[in-house]
């Protein structure tokens, strides 16, 4: 099968089209063949783009990208309620290849049937970024009617899904963003708007019940005192995992791959209630481009099977 293969993690990344095996379901997998997968330059941050479970540097080559959509090509034994033929989306380990290929294998808890009404170039980018959405506002920090939320990075992959989420809840949610996006993400919910182009955020948000940051770096600094007493900050930054601040390590989540919230997910979707935004599209043998590549809003994907 061919594959865009991760060879030097120095040179941003060093990505190369190539042939490979294709990979075997072991109990309880299922390989999907892959007709999209999503972008994510942060994960060559990630600690298991670097390190195995174990902590031992990880092998080069590897393949990136742990969100897909596609089909079921064949069931690893002690799999029934998923059939080959059936079209899925999700995301796989971190800790093993992932779906910039045309096959990857992922456990079936790790995926879900796909939303009927978009496409896998949509679906493709939904997994991570609304699995981390919900996990980070819903479960982390059980966002309710009323309450004050602040987005950071509103027209982002997860940004775009954070807006959603929390304003479907009941909460007032002021983001942040540039100029240039602002009526894009009022159109999500966005109830207030700041530019951090031209202002301070903690300059007009105070009293946040809850801050969902993107970002991290400086704007993650800042959030702190934008929190009412009691108020809940969540971080996905990469750079918070191995902060020296505790509340910054208490802060930070690393997203869980969830049958049951993907369904969930999926249900919005075809709801029409969960907008589904695409960045940029590339096509697999043009990786390379795709990692160098900053689209206005959304995330960017890879075509890969038709």
């Amino acid at each position: 099968m061919n594959a865009a293969r991760l060879h030097d993690r120095s040179a941003g990344p060093a990505l190369v089209y190539e042939d490979v095996p294709v990979p075997d379901a072991r109990e309880g997998e299922v390989l999907v063949r892959v007709h999209a997968a999503a972008v994510t330059p942060t994960e060559l941050q990630w600690s298991p783009t670097s390190i195995t479970r174990t902590g031992e540097p990880r092998p080069l080559p590897l393949i990136m990208g742990h969100e897909f959509s596609g089909v079921i090509g064949a069931r690893g034994p002690g799999v029934f309620d998923l059939a080959e033929g059936d079209t899925v989306f999700g995301m796989n380990d971190r800790f093993r290849d992932g779906a910039q290929a045309e096959y990857c294998v992922a456990r079936a808890a790790e995926v879900a049937r796909k939303p009927v009404t978009v496409d896998h170039v949509q679906a493709a980018v939904t997994p991570i970024s609304a699995l981390t959405a919900w996990q980070g506002l819903i479960d982390r920090a059980q966002v309710a009617a009323g309450q004050r939320v602040l987005v950071h990075g509103a027209s982002g992959g997860v940004g775009i899904f954070a807006v959603q989420l929390a304003q479907q809840r009941g909460a007032h949610v002021i983001v942040t963003c540039s100029a240039a996006n602002a009526d894009f993400v009022r159109q999500l919910g966005a109830g207030q708007v700041i530019d951090y182009g031209t202002q301070r955020f903690e300059e007009v948000a105070s009293q946040m019940d809850v801050v969902f940051d993107t970002v991290g770096g400086e704007t993650l600094d800042r959030s702190w005192q934008v929190l009412r007493p009691g108020g809940r900050l969540v971080t996905i930054a990469a750079s918070a995992e191995k902060s020296p601040d505790p509340r910054v390590r208490s802060a930070f989540f690393i997203v869980e791959a969830s049958r049951t919230q993907l369904e969930d997910i999926a249900r919005l979707i075809d709801r029409g209630s969960l907008r589904v935004v695409v960045g940029a599209v590339f096509p697999l043998a043009e990786a390379h481009r795709a990692y160098a590549h900053k689209p206005e809003r959304g995330k960017t994907v890879l075509t890969i099977a038709s």
